[in-house]
């Protein structure tokens, strides 16, 4: 019997090749191409709703529509496209959460003043609010303890331009801090403070690299009994890496950050939107609002 030849096999795949499609290029203002089908060649004007405007080297203008292979560039056949608009950026941040403003010089310091009880609270200040006190012209200053607090308002003769913010470690209720710093009565100062035996403890534990703050016994040194605690040598050296793990209101917990804000606002206020005759909200602030978060007024 014999065979009959139909052919090639029809369920071979067909030898023939699909051509690749051409690449896309965004329709950016400025880029030169030409139309594949009239050969008008001009430069991207503007890009309309499936359209796009060309503009030939006498003036001319002409709208095209957004077709797959209808443009060539450089000689070689693509597509445009409209062009991606990228998110706006987000605006630069200060360690303390607020808006940068880049190039803004220091402002000339106010005659209002912001006190704090040592050298690592100032530094800490410094670290998360820093920009934003040199904007504001606020100069921070240190105490050499709270019991000098009832002197230093006497001496410092505050006013409704010459307001003083005071921050207080372990401002509690009951404690030897918290009725001393209720004992000023002016307007014009404000004394608020933090929860925290020490500053240090104001810093989050898992920013510092360890699980929690150590329970020191009450009547030992608080600095040198978590030095022992964790294995540390000298305070000092603690010290550096706490503040070395500061690097924005992130790492610092809600008690300070409210306490720092209150006062910053408070210092800042201009004297003609408080009424004199009744000042502002003074005295001991602790036991509120240390949960608030970071909330600032001044971006």
């Amino acid at each position: 019997m014999r065979s009959r030849d139909y052919g090639p096999d029809v369920l071979a795949r067909s030898g023939r090749v699909r051509p690749a499609a051409p690449p896309s290029v965004e329709a950016v203002p400025g880029l030169v191409v030409e139309d594949a089908a009239t050969g008008f060649c001009g430069a991207v004007i503007e890009v309309e709703a499936g359209g796009v405007v060309l503009e030939d080297r006498h003036g001319r203008r002409r709208a095209f529509p957004l077709a797959a292979g209808a443009f060539l560039l450089d000689g070689r056949t693509v597509t445009l496209t409209r062009p991606v608009r990228s998110a706006p950026a987000a605006p630069a941040r200060t360690a303390s959460g607020s808006v940068a403003v880049p190039g803004q010089p220091a402002r000339v310091a106010r005659a209002s003043r912001i006190y704090v009880e040592g050298l690592h609270d100032a530094a800490l200040v410094e670290r998360v609010w820093g920009d934003d006190l040199r904007v504001e012209g606020v100069v921070v200053e240190s105490l050499d303890g709270v019991d000098d607090l009832p002197a230093l308002v006497a001496a410092f003769q505050p006013g409704p331009r010459r307001r003083l913010g005071v921050l207080v470690d372990h401002l509690v209720a009951g404690s030897k801090e918290s009725r001393i710093a209720a004992s000023v009565t002016s307007p014009y100062v404000l004394v608020t403070g933090h929860p925290y035996v020490d500053i240090w403890q104001a810093v989050k534990p898992s920013s510092v690299g360890i699980a929690a703050w150590p329970q020191v016994p009450r009547g030992q040194p608080w600095k040198e009994g978590v030095c022992r605690a964790l294995g540390v040598a000298e305070p000092a050296d603690m010290w550096r890496r706490v503040l070395g793990s500061v690097r924005s209101y992130t790492d610092v917990e809600a008690g300070l950050l409210g306490a720092v804000e209150r006062l910053i606002d408070f210092v800042t206020v201009p004297a003609g939107d408080v009424d004199d005759e009744h000042g502002a909200k003074h005295g001991a602030e602790y036991g509120e609002g240390h949960d608030r978060g970071h909330e600032s007024g001044r971006a």
